[in-house]
């Protein structure tokens, strides 16, 4: 993710798990409290959480947040949410 980098308000049609290797990143799902994650943290969505932070927490320095979806066949990965 790069500095500053973060992503619209989205839910998944899968169970979703990331995992900070470098930097440190902020995420929160709707109804839920806002956690910062940093390298060897790891971050889970259930197929119907609404992911309404999604952010690097640094201005200046780039996170590496692979992810991992458990989803159906033909499912779209990410889906826009309110």
């Amino acid at each position: 993710m790069r500095p500053g980098g973060s992503s619209a308000i989205h839910r998944h049609n899968a169970h979703a798990f990331v995992y900070v290797l470098e930097g440190s990143v902020v995420m929160q799902l709707k109804g839920g409290q806002q956690v910062t994650l940093t390298a060897g943290q790891s971050f889970y969505e259930g197929p119907e959480d609404v992911h309404v932070v999604d952010r690097n927490a640094s201005s200046t320095q780039p996170a590496k947040i692979p992810g991992a979806l458990d989803q159906g066949q033909g499912a779209p990965a990410v889906v826009p949410a309110q």
